[in-house]
């Protein structure tokens, strides 16, 4: 068990910084190509990548677990989309810090025992300290937007714990991404599609490789590890992730509160992952 526990905390943390240096590229494209074109970029890449390799099987699905991964991908879909437009607007640490509001939500409502408040707790403090609203100088729309994505992210945990347990191997996610990549399309695709080029959509190849293929694949092998509790208070680390790539990548230098709740939220994410082992159900096929 504690195996299973370190190998799925040691994913969520690879997924967690392949995320954030993915978004941190991505914000270097949106002055050529817009939010929404960054978003669009990675999910149609993603999309046409998972089929590719991963080419999944009728016999990996009911009709429940692929409606379950159409869900899922329009889920997919809306976190991407809203994220980036929340990047256009305000600091990349901020944004994750606030998307962190989502895991944190599930991370209260399926945690048990005396602990169950407390990293969570720990958690939000870090948050606060990490985002301070009472500076004043965060754009509210940006805000808007991150709240929402949250709210997705969110969904979108619950969602993969259960196509990760119900659908073998990678298939879910070799349905999931294309529909993701299809609602970006249909939402955004007369905007963006103008503006590509052959040089972009050879950077978006890689682009998607980092956010969304790998920390997706990764999140879904974590969630048939952990419980919905434990991944949603390690995700924690991902706003902390956030400010350091984005200090690197985009020289946005955080203040010294953000540093101080980068270290609660490191504190928070660690002390979820010790009692958050689980074993997985069976997949369909493989029963």
């Amino acid at each position: 068990m504690v195996s299973r526990t370190r190998s799925g905390v040691l994913m969520a943390v690879a997924a967690m910084l392949s995320v954030q240096t993915g978004a941190a590229v991505a914000v270097t494209l949106i002055d050529r190509i817009g939010a929404e074109g960054a978003a669009w970029l990675r999910l149609a890449w993603a999309g046409v990548l998972m089929l590719v390799i991963v080419r999944p099987r009728p016999s990996a699905f009911t009709w429940a677990t692929f409606r379950m991964c159409v869900l899922l991908g329009v889920v997919t879909a809306a976190i991407t989309l809203l994220f980036m437009a929340a990047l256009a607007r305000i600091p990349l640490g901020t944004a994750s810090a606030i998307e962190f509001l989502g895991p944190l939500a599930v991370a209260v409502a399926h945690g048990t025992g005396r602990t169950r408040l407390l990293w969570p707790g720990l958690a939000a403090a870090g948050v606060v300290l990490l985002t301070q609203p009472w500076a004043g100088e965060i754009d509210p729309v940006g805000v808007l937007y991150a709240l929402a994505s949250a709210a997705c992210w969110a969904a979108y945990i619950l969602l993969t714990q259960r196509v990760g347990d119900e659908v073998v191997g990678m298939s879910g996610l070799a349905v999931s991404m294309p529909v993701a990549g299809l609602v970006a399309t249909l939402a955004v695709g007369h905007l963006v599609l103008p503006r590509m080029s052959p040089e972009i959509l050879l950077i978006g190849i890689g682009l998607a490789i980092l956010l969304p293929v790998v920390p997706f694949a990764l999140e879904l092998l974590a969630l048939r590890r952990l419980t919905t509790a434990a991944f949603g208070t390690l995700m924690a680390l991902e706003p902390g992730f956030a400010m350091a790539i984005g200090l690197i990548i985009l020289h946005q230098v955080p203040a010294l509160l953000g540093v101080l709740g980068m270290c609660f939220v490191v504190a928070a994410g660690m002390g979820a992952a010790r009692t958050g082992a689980r074993t997985p159900p069976v997949p369909v096929e493989v029963a």
